[in-house]
């Protein structure tokens, strides 16, 4: 089975939050790799790599969130794996 790339830009209360951190602890339990970024316009991006049924799941997690957040709209685009590894915040 191929892996895939799932892209998501989250919207909302998604800093300053703990976002990028629960973001990184539930990709690295679904053994997924990639990334979470803070962008200069309050959003987050998660760039995450793997099995498509763990990426569905990390998806699920993105939308509640930790407690702190509200998700508010999430741009989400599939493609393929480019071999990413480890999973960071930036």
């Amino acid at each position: 089975m191929d892996n895939e790339r799932l892209t998501v830009l989250v919207s909302g209360q998604v800093q300053g939050v703990g976002f990028r951190f629960y973001v990184q602890r539930n990709a690295l339990d679904l053994g997924l790799t990639g990334y979470a970024e803070n962008l200069g316009d309050g959003r987050v991006e998660v760039v995450a790599e793997g099995v498509r049924s763990e990426l569905e799941y990390l998806l699920v997690k993105l939308k509640n969130g930790p407690s702190h957040a509200v998700v508010s709209n999430m741009d989400v685009s599939w493609g393929k794996a480019t071999g990413l590894e480890g999973f960071y915040t930036y």
